[in-house]
């Protein structure tokens, strides 16, 4: 099967997807396609598997490992009031991880709900020139050189 997860892995390989932010030990950090809120990021595996449950050992604890590396820069570059973590799978039957900030300011009631009680469809879509500054801030803090 090949999911929007897989399309979006062969397009970072290839160096094709704008919202590259690191390659990590376990797949790719990457901002979301909409910025519902600031630094919205996922961690796509690669090699794409199922699910979690799919990865063994260390390959389940590097990919972990990555995605709290990635809240880390998250949360050091956005100056976030905490990280939500969400590995779902429904959508697209294919590991990735959200990685989201939360913010002190949130209006109500979204400052106290999860992240998709948000309308999606109208959060700024991810911009290249836009989100530049974004972008090669959380390269950084991976690690990474701007």
């Amino acid at each position: 099967m090949t999911t929007a997860i897989h399309r979006r892995v062969d397009a970072l390989r290839a160096g094709a997807d704008p919202t590259f932010v690191a390659r990590l030990a376990s797949g790719w950090a990457v901002l979301g396609e909409r910025q519902v809120l600031p630094g919205y990021c996922l961690l796509l595996p690669d090699p794409v598997v199922p699910a979690l449950n799919a990865l063994a050992g260390s390959d389940r604890a590097a990919f972990l490992a990555d995605m709290a590396a990635l809240g880390d820069a998250v949360l050091a570059v956005t100056h976030a009031l905490r990280i939500n973590y969400a590995i779902l799978g429904n959508q697209d039957p294919a590991l990735h991880a959200h990685v989201i900030p939360r913010y002190a300011d949130e209006p109500a009631p979204h400052v106290t709900a999860h992240p998709w009680s948000y309308d999606w469809s109208r959060a700024p879509a991810f911009d290249a020139e836009a989100h530049r500054e974004l972008r090669d801030a959380l390269h950084a803090a991976l690690g990474g050189r701007p």
